[in-house]
């Protein structure tokens, strides 16, 4: 890139550095990923691999960005779960009755996105986002009660993952109607557990389980994407993200492997109909590989056999690949302003008989609903959003096994999800 091809970027650096200090929040919506990414395309449920409207298609798809001029985007998103849980049928009835998991109520997720021309055929484009987390706070220890008297003091209970990613990206036209592109996926992961001490005789390396305070590690992988134009009014569009290695060495005693918390593998598929200037519907299926990754996807029915937390190919979550279905709706009212809405929805990852261990991470939503608009004022552009992830509950079956007491576990979440952002053309 030339020094003039980088001076348009100057005056967004101090908004990036900022960003760039800010630890992803937690959004736990398909899975522990976000539905969508900007406030154009949360509107629309996440649908926009063939569909992109602004510097954050570049997450979406990053071969779209060869359809926007050059431009910056500043957004804030207020994530709002209500996570919950219930034991019921223990051996040991303080155990049973209802969780409260949501003791941070609200989560603020801010992005950034630019796009610059490099030459007639290629684009450079970087964003700052939070890609996803998870955050359970029980100030009522749900596994505390299954210790018996005189067990080791347990306090609260929960886990905080958080994630921020950087996405240098550079996209080609290959003529006018197809291009591909690249991105460097640069991961930046904090998590920290408390409250697991039930499960110190469970794990191999006990003193690396629980209260370790925050550990973080970096990662890197590869983000692709395709998108052409089959017909007039009709758009095709691919992406994938390779699995992110990672591991938090602090709880080398809970997640497989010796802490290996990997972000997974995910690729997506997409198509836009524009039947006229000022309607446009967009598809995407989106496939999330969580069972790829040890810590996530291996059940933890092998910790209730005797292998121990932290071994290889150890205990996990056992949640399955998830596959989403999303649906977005654009309406160009006048130039000034344009209409969205959209839907999606999803097989939540978490099988009845796994809602123990999930207590932590119950991220069982299965349904969006989003709207939002668009208003051009001035030089720049305000945009605004609303989801509601519906509420969803996982009625365990199997799932406690007598060791801690038998009985079912139920896990629940539901999430409001509102945002802000701004745009402007260089």
């Amino acid at each position: 890139m030339t020094s003039s091809a980088l001076r348009p970027l100057l005056p967004a650096l101090p908004a990036l550095l900022g960003l760039a200090l800010l630890p992803g929040t937690a959004q736990a919506t398909n899975g522990y990923f976000a539905h969508g990414y900007g406030a154009r395309n949360q509107a629309l449920a996440g649908a926009g691999i063939a569909f992109p409207e602004d510097a954050l298609a570049l997450v979406v798809n990053p071969a779209g960005i060869t359809r926007l001029g050059a431009r910056t985007d500043l957004g804030l998103t207020v994530f709002l779960p209500k996570y919950a849980s219930r034991i019921d049928g223990s051996a040991n009835p303080a155990a049973n009755g209802h969780y409260e998991g949501s003791g941070k109520r609200a989560f603020f997720v801010p992005e950034f996105g630019l796009v610059r021309p490099i030459s007639e055929q290629l684009q450079f484009g970087l964003a700052v986002f939070g890609n996803g987390g998870l955050n359970s706070e029980y100030r009522r220890n749900p596994f505390q009660n299954d210790v018996p008297p005189g067990g080791p003091v347990l306090g609260t209970a929960g886990v905080n993952l958080e994630q921020l990613f950087i996405t240098p990206t550079v996209a080609w036209r290959l003529s006018e109607r197809a291009s591909v592109a690249v991105g460097l996926n640069v991961a930046y992961q904090r998590f920290e557990a408390t409250g697991l001490g039930l499960f110190g005789s469970f794990s191999q390396s006990p003193q690396h389980l629980s209260d370790r305070g925050t550990d973080t590690d970096l990662g890197a992988g590869l983000r692709l994407g395709w998108q052409a134009e089959l017909a007039p009014g009709w758009v095709l569009g691919a992406t994938w993200s390779s699995k992110i290695r990672t591991r938090f060495e602090k709880y080398r005693g809970l997640f497989s492997d010796s802490g290996r918390l990997d972000v997974p593998e995910n690729y997506g598929l997409g198509l836009a109909w524009t039947p006229r200037a000022d309607w446009t519907v967009a598809l995407d299926v989106q496939r999330i590989l969580y069972s790829e990754v040890h810590a996530i996807g291996n059940s933890a029915a092998s910790l209730f056999a005797g292998q121990p937390l932290g071994s290889a190919d150890g205990p996990g979550f056992g949640w399955r690949d998830q596959t989403i279905v999303k649906l977005g709706v654009a309406h160009r009212v006048d130039e000034q302003l344009t209409l969205r809405a959209g839907a999606s929805h999803a097989r939540q990852p978490v099988p009845r008989g796994e809602t123990f261990f999930n207590i932590l991470a119950p991220a069982v939503v299965q349904t969006h609903l989003s709207f939002g608009a668009s208003l051009k004022t001035g030089g720049g552009e305000w945009s605004a959003f609303y989801t509601q992830a519906f509420r969803h509950t996982v009625k365990g079956q199997g799932s406690i096994p007598p060791a801690f007491g038998g009985g079912e576990a139920d896990v629940q979440l539901r999430e409001h999800i509102v945002g802000l952002a701004y745009s402007w053309a260089w």
